[in-house]
């Protein structure tokens, strides 16, 4: 799997004719190793030579002196006769070694991490890999080392390694201190497991361990042997070490395991499987897969008869009651959080302190991540004032749906200043909403104060939307410095048209809407948009009612609740109506 090809030559010269079988002998090679992923197209065609006499001297052999890019049975880059090739591809009067098409390089699969040497250029690009004007492949992402997976060992490419790895469900374990196949057999093998048997103050006794290890240890005691795969208990071996029901915990295993009366780990816990009523699970070392509720959705959380804890379903080697020992799987899953809600072990979420997003976050709330680990919920707050926004996802994986969250800073400063919806809501470059139906005056979103030279400016009723932050900042308002600037962008100053008649009574004309309550909550909700601005509801609840001045032609207008206590009236045919948001 993933092996870097040495070139071989081979060549059978009959009667003048030399053969090439270099290509069809690595192929070969390369399939009988099980690393058919890859997916490199034959570019050889095995032909079949009857040989019925060696020292027949009148056989003529058909001279193999074009190129065909592929043959008409399907091969590529193949040195054979003219009207064997392919018509609808090229063909050289010349060896496919002296073709650009049928060059040959290294053919490298950066997804599968595989090395092909010698590869024709046309056959890796059918192969989808990327060719490297390198015969021998001596380049860095081609180089092997020794792959450990388990008990197993491959001499791959770091990058074969990790997929390996990933396939399996383990951590990658690479050495490049390990340079050659040989070695790297050898050192799977002598991480191999078992019993390792040796004589002891005249008694015959045993330690579980690794043959490399048992291979140390027969350095000083030469009685030492080692056998794989059997425990220390098993019968035929004779030893002074037997089957207890105690069991214990192992460092680095999620388990709960039996331990014999030598103190040596023997296999899982299972209640139905001591040694009184099942001798044989006493003998040789059985593996997690094959041990009592392998698939168990919760890891065997809580169970006191089998103890096949399983870390990534939430469940691990605790203290606890079980039928035998004192061990058992514990749920590490987190239950009535917070929110109300169950999560598993691993899993972070998002806890607000009222409405998030659209410009609803409360006036001096913050953001919080949640995290479960280890059965306990643990809370990490994000920046204060908002400079943080807590946000989750949900990941679909094996054992069903994960949710992770994250504090990522808040983008929300250039929100004021985007023209246009697609902009605003570009969310790998900000944290915003478009409100349509508005406007500003005063270019490029940047209004700060109301003009009085203007008769309307600030934000209007009409256009094609605004753009504000989704989690407005919280402001120092009680200090001087930016907020009243950031505040003073909800700014409206309106100019409403009256018409009397005859009799003086008045009507109004134009912007008439300006004089309703529900004007006054739409400016009051685009003020709270930008920040701690306007009158809103603060993060314990309580509603504040002086962030909004209203005046009529000079005349400042109550508000309570957001909302104007009167209708406005007006004296004159044209009025000024100008909210400043402090």
């Amino acid at each position: 799997m993933g092996y870097k090809k040495e070139k071989i030559k081979n060549n059978l010269k009959i009667k003048g004719y030399r053969l090439i079988i270099s290509f069809f002998f690595l192929v070969g090679v390369f399939f009988l190793i099980g690393v058919s992923s890859f997916g490199f197209v034959n570019f050889v065609v095995a032909q079949n030579v009857q040989q019925t006499n060696l020292q027949t001297t009148d056989q003529q052999w058909p001279a193999f002196n074009f190129c065909c890019e592929k043959t008409k049975s399907g091969a590529w880059c193949q040195n054979t006769q003219e009207d064997s090739c392919d018509s609808a591809f090229r063909k050289t009067p010349t060896s496919c070694d002296a073709t650009s098409y049928c060059k040959l390089g290294c053919c490298v699969d950066s997804e599968e991490g595989l090395c092909m040497e010698n590869t024709p250029q046309k056959v890796c690009e059918i192969s989808k890999g990327t060719w490297i004007d390198d015969e021998r492949c001596q380049i860095s992402q081609c180089n092997l080392g020794c792959c450990i997976i388990g008990d197993q060992a491959s001499f791959v490419t770091q990058t074969r390694c990790k997929r390996l790895s990933a396939l399996y469900g383990l951590q990658t374990n690479f050495r490049t201190d390990v340079d050659n196949e040989a070695s790297c057999i050898l050192t799977a093998f002598s991480s191999e497991k078992g019993a390792c048997i040796f004589e002891s103050d005249g008694e015959k006794t045993c330690i579980m361990s690794t043959r490399g290890d048992c291979s140390r240890k027969k350095e000083t005691n030469s009685s030492t042997e080692f056998f794989k795969d059997y425990l220390c208990s098993a019968d035929v071996l004779a030893t002074n070490c037997g089957p207890t029901t105690e069991t214990v915990c192992v460092d680095g295993k999620d388990e709960v395991y039996f331990k014999d009366s030598c103190g040596n780990i023997a296999n899982i816990y299972d209640s139905n499987k001591v040694y009184s009523k099942d001798q044989s699970y006493w003998q040789k070392i059985v593996p997690k897969s094959e041990s009592c509720n392998y698939n168990s959705k919760n890891g065997n959380a809580g169970s006191s008869v089998c103890g096949n804890c399983n870390y990534i379903s939430g469940s691990i080697c605790r203290k606890g009651k079980a039928n035998f020992g004192d061990f058992s799987c514990k749920d590490l899953n987190c239950y009535n959080t917070e929110d109300g809600n169950n999560y598993k072990n691993g899993e972070s979420w998002c806890v607000y302190q009222g409405d998030v997003g659209g410009g609803l976050d409360s006036v001096g709330s913050r953001h919080f991540r949640h995290v479960c680990v280890n059965g306990e919920e643990t809370i990490e707050p994000c920046s204060d004032f908002r400079n943080e926004a807590c946000i989750q996802d949900e990941i679909s994986t094996s054992n069903g749906n994960f949710i992770e969250a994250a504090c990522r800073v808040n983008r929300w400063s250039d929100c004021i200043n985007q023209i246009n919806q697609e902009a605003c809501e570009n969310t790998d470059k900000r944290d915003c909403y478009w409100l349509g139906g508005y406007r500003y005056i005063g270019g490029n979103g940047s209004v700060a104060e109301s003009d009085p030279n203007k008769e309307s400016s600030g934000v209007l009723k009409g256009g094609d939307g605004i753009c504000l932050p989704n989690n407005p900042p919280g402001l120092e308002f009680w200090q001087e410095g930016n907020a009243k600037s950031i505040c003073s962008l909800g700014n409206s100053r309106q100019t409403v048209d009256f018409e009397k008649n005859l009799f003086g009574d008045k009507k109004c004309e134009d912007d008439c809407e300006v004089l309703t309550s529900n004007w006054i909550e739409e400016m009051n909700n685009i003020c709270k948009s930008l920040g701690d601005c306007g009158n809103y509801v603060n993060v314990v609840g309580v509603y504040t009612d002086d962030g909004v001045v209203i005046k009529d032609n000079g005349k400042i207008r109550k508000i309570s609740q957001g909302i104007a206590e009167n209708a406005f009236e007006e004296e004159e045919e044209k009025g000024f109506f100008e909210g400043l948001f402090d």
